[in-house]
């Protein structure tokens, strides 16, 4: 299967309003594991970034002044994106964004384009009901190191997106050890009799049963007599 984990940064929150995508980032698996094939890009929004903004990913105005516009990564992304399953933390806000940079540039939605989408913040609030789900969060509960994330970046966030979606999983999508094939499966699968075998009973030696029996009268003697294993035993 193949899996694309999507991130964007933005000059604000809303698409509604006239706010843009100003990097895409976007992290390839196959199979649950990575293939090394990602998409990476810096756009220019034609319009200011928001002050809240900038503080959150720090990309200026004048970094992205030179950047293609989305118009002219539209059919490479898309060519990318196509037949994947695509992973996004919070989908509804990225997927918001794209659609109406598709919708601009006269492109159906994006779920017309991919096999489905998956929303992680939505998986975690199911599995850590009552807990903080960011990206962040995430990363700290399931021992995901984000060290190196002082400022949001897409194409990191796309990466770190990917590790903690496979620990959130782990287990969930096979009953085998990952990379087995189907006859392999099929034999670690098979059920086992357990009557084919012998099981070693070893008994106590005189010595351990009496080291035994003075722990339990030390403990008898320690509750005023107020065990309960003697009159069971009785």
């Amino acid at each position: 299967m193949r899996q694309v984990f999507l991130d964007t940064e933005t000059t604000g929150l809303s698409p509604e309003n006239g706010d843009r995508i100003i990097e895409i980032g976007c992290v390839e698996f196959v199979n649950r594991r990575p293939t090394g094939r990602n998409l990476h890009h810096y756009l220019n929004p034609q319009r200011p970034n928001s002050e809240d903004a900038v503080r959150i990913h720090g990309l200026t105005d004048e970094f992205l002044a030179d950047k293609p516009l989305f118009a002219a990564i539209a059919d490479e992304l898309l060519a990318y994106l196509t037949g994947a399953e695509v992973v996004i933390h919070n989908a509804a806000f990225d997927v918001g964004f794209l659609d109406e940079e598709l919708r601009r540039i006269g492109r159906a939605p994006l779920r017309e384009h991919v096999a489905g989408i998956v929303d992680t913040l939505q998986l975690a609030r199911e599995m850590y009901p009552g807990k903080s789900n960011s990206l962040d969060a995430l990363c700290k509960r399931l021992e995901v190191d984000n060290t190196s994330r002082t400022l949001h970046g897409a194409l990191l966030d796309a990466g770190l997106l990917a590790e903690v979606y496979i620990r959130m999983t782990r287990g969930q999508e096979s009953l085998v050890i990952d990379g087995l094939d189907g006859e392999q499966a099929a034999a670690t699968a098979a059920p086992i009799d357990l009557r084919r075998f012998e099981l070693p009973v070893i008994a106590a030696t005189a010595e351990e049963c009496a080291a035994h029996e003075a722990v339990l009268a030390d403990l008898d003697k320690a509750s005023g007599g107020k065990t309960v294993w003697r009159s069971a035993v009785a």
